[in-house]
């Protein structure tokens, strides 16, 4: 497949993401428990780190905000965007 070791590379941003979506919303009602919060800084740490490694090989994944600046050509622009492939 063209693309499969980008995808595999998004699937595993989007399933961080997922873990650290739950862990901010148990330590919300948890806020006290250490362990959660630790495996929240790993996930957040483990984000960044496949998030980066996206950007550097295949663009940007989301036009403002996480990614720095743009280079030229504008880089948005650039396919395969993250939701075609």
């Amino acid at each position: 497949m063209k693309y499969e070791k980008q995808m595999m590379l998004l699937k595993k941003v989007q399933e961080i993401q997922f873990v650290a979506v739950e862990l901010n919303l148990y330590l919300d009602t948890h806020p006290c428990d250490q362990d959660a919060l630790n495996d929240f800084n790993c996930a957040v740490e483990m984000l960044k780190k496949f998030k980066d490694q996206y950007e550097c090989e295949y663009g940007p994944l989301i036009n403002f905000g996480h990614g720095g600046m743009s280079g030229e050509p504008w880089q948005w622009a650039q396919g395969p965007w993250p939701w075609e492939l």
